[in-house]
């Protein structure tokens, strides 16, 4: 298993891409400096999720980043992924782990800091949290950085903020130590994702320095 690094936490959404244009368009991003790839597919049919699945295991191997899937504990078993992430109305996170190897990292939504400890005593390795700004990938409400800081003081795992962060605006989240943040449309739907990550990446290196 590749090494886990949550700085840059890419999580994908096909928009109208095909497989091809998706799994070129994550290998750019990941050469860019993305850490963790997750692929998230909720629209399609369990067999077709599938087959990306195993395109997405062999590119991500290739490139030594973590990946993992979100939602499907039978998909990410069948891959062989590196991690599974799973919300808060998806099978218990503590059901999750009874299932999945001892190797396989869990990865867990959290929005309140009782969230975020019940997940940690659960055997959780991380928490996704937010949405910490507007997003049209997910009808959510905000979670705003006054919360997101108490998620992270509340847990010694993991923290990595979601939900509208792009550019502009990812300062705000790791301003409140977290270890990272994930990304959907700013790489995903970007001209550029190999320039696009790597830009996110630098924000996220320096304000860990700074911080750190």
């Amino acid at each position: 298993m590749s090494a886990f690094d949550p700085r840059l936490y890419l999580v994908t959404m096909r928009y109208d891409f095909g497989a091809e244009e998706l799994l070129r368009r994550v290998e750019a991003a990941v050469r860019g400096g993305v850490t963790m790839v997750q692929l998230r597919e909720k629209e399609i049919e369990a067999a077709e999720f599938y087959q990306l699945a195993v395109q997405m295991r062999e590119l991500t191997s290739k490139l030594g980043v973590t990946f993992w899937i979100n939602d499907r504990v039978d998909i990410a078993l069948a891959v062989e992924a590196d991690g599974i992430h799973v919300g808060q109305s998806d099978l218990p996170a503590n059901a999750v782990r009874k299932i999945i190897p001892r190797n396989m990292l869990l990865g867990v939504s959290a929005k309140t800091p009782e969230d975020a400890r019940r997940a940690e005593a659960d055997g959780a390795d991380c928490l996704g949290s937010g949405a910490v700004f507007p997003t049209t990938t997910k009808v959510t409400p905000e979670l705003g950085t006054q919360r997101l800081a108490e998620i992270k003081a509340a847990v010694k795992i993991p923290v990595v903020a979601i939900g509208g962060i792009n550019a502009e605006n990812a300062k705000y989240p790791l301003s409140c130590g977290v270890d990272g943040i994930a990304v959907v449309s700013a790489i995903m739907k970007a001209q550029d994702p190999c320039a696009a990550a790597r830009e996110l990446r630098t924000i996220v290196d320096n304000q860990h320095q700074f911080i750190f």
